[in-house]
């Protein structure tokens, strides 16, 4: 059965030139990171460092507008980037992009060349569907701090993806919850490219052919699906 995805309208009165492009997929293949996806890591870093062409990432024009954005809701966004620019941000240094397993290596290779920011949530793990809505600052958080599983709350007025069981990411796309990331178990997911102007619709389809296509080379047969 397809996700349901909603944006509420007071996200969207908030960030009214904001869409997503998402990727469902089943029979997908992970496990521990390879040769095969580290090196697509390291094709990325040198991607963004000819696209950045000496600049910062967040001189980049989209995540400029992601950091308004973030001000929007009441984020420092120097203090807590989104996704695509704390990525892009080790990308450039001597230590690299960070090899988690074969599924996050493939779509964080897709976010730091396309600085874009992209998330993958565990189909299975998702209850009901998943919303983008600005918190009321009841709603819980698990996340796990100094190896003990923790609660936290969203502010009030922050942006948070959701689903029936509580946020599955805070600020937007700033920190994913540890219950719906992918693991070296997961078989379905859904990807989400998330875009803000300037970035343009060709821009993100093109970026979500290229994981797509990423996504049918490591998992063969995998039924995958745009939209």
């Amino acid at each position: 059965m397809t996700l349901t995805l909603t944006v509420s309208d007071e996200v969207r009165t908030l960030a009214p030139g904001f869409t997503h492009l998402a990727i469902e997929a089943h029979g997908l293949v992970n496990g521990p990171s390879t040769d095969a996806s580290s090196a697509l890591l390291d094709d990325a870093a040198r991607r963004l460092a000819v696209r950045l062409d000496g600049r910062a990432p967040h001189e980049d024009p989209h995540m400029v507008a992601w950091r308004d954005t973030y001000t929007a809701f009441g984020s420092k966004p120097s203090r807590t980037r989104n996704s695509a620019e704390a990525l892009a941000k080790r990308a450039l240094t001597e230590a690299g992009l960070p090899r988690i397993n074969v599924l996050v290596d493939l779509y964080n290779a897709i976010s730091v060349a396309h600085l874009v920011p992209v998330g993958g949530e565990d189909l299975d793990r998702i209850q009901g569907g998943m919303r983008l809505v600005r918190a009321t600052g009841t709603e819980d958080f698990v996340t796990v701090a100094g190896g003990e599983e923790t609660v936290e709350h969203p502010d009030a007025g922050e942006v948070v993806w959701c689903d029936d069981a509580g946020v599955t990411c805070r600020r937007w796309n700033w920190r994913q919850g540890p219950r719906t990331r992918l693991t070296e178990q997961t078989t379905s997911a859904i990807f989400l490219l998330e875009c803000l102007a300037p970035m343009t619709a060709a821009e993100s389809e093109t970026a979500g052919a290229e994981l797509a296509e990423l996504l049918e080379k490591f998992s063969p047969g995998a039924e995958i699906t745009i939209r």
